[in-house]
């Protein structure tokens, strides 16, 4: 993240992110495969690091999006199709933060008063299950694995479009640690 200022002189807070060039890798239609999609492969591979059972998609990252019947195989989709001013929806995987408990999980309290001979209970969940039907009813909230879901952030503003770097500049934070895959679209 950095920032730019605008025309008034105020700080803008912004995300960069290269974003291209990206190549047409497949075209699906209804008639072939049922439905209308286009395939996007970005990053190409270094030849020597491509594996045998790579060679048929020498791309690191490959999305399919819906429509884009306007495009065809081997089409670049850069930047430029982007404008300042544009809203658009990012979708990336959260940062992973590992095995947590309730509090920093779920944002719970903690279990009962901290006097009056409680002893050991400041961070527990308190209780799990009930008298009847005697068992822990799916989908409780319990400690276990934070992060890493799929997130998407809807109406970013594209503040600028530099497509010699192939940056665009998104208003506001985005998911995901830096470096992370992102797929960009109009919204």
């Amino acid at each position: 993240m950095t920032q730019i200022f605008d025309e008034q002189g105020s700080a803008l807070p912004v995300t960069l992110v290269e974003a291209g060039p990206c190549s047409v890798t497949q075209v699906k239609n209804k008639e072939k495969d049922g439905y209308d999609a286009v395939q996007i492969g970005f990053e190409k591979m270094k030849e020597k690091r491509v594996g045998k059972s790579q060679r048929t998609k020498p791309f690191r990252f490959l999305c399919e999006f819906k429509g884009g019947s306007e495009l065809s195989v081997n089409d670049q989709v850069t930047v430029e199709n982007f404008a300042s001013g544009d809203t658009v929806k990012v979708r990336g995987v959260s940062k992973g933060k590992g095995f947590a408990g309730v509090m920093k999980r779920w944002n719970f309290s903690g279990a009962g008063s901290s006097t009056h001979g409680t002893k050991h209970t400041d961070r527990k969940p308190g209780s799990i299950g009930s008298v009847f039907p005697q068992r822990v009813f799916k989908g409780t909230k319990m400690a276990g694995r934070m992060g890493a879901d799929k997130v998407t952030v809807k109406n970013l503003k594209v503040v600028e479009v530099d497509p010699e770097k192939n940056l665009i500049a998104l208003k506001g934070a985005l998911p995901g640690k830096k470096g992370g895959f992102l797929t960009i679209e109009k919204a």
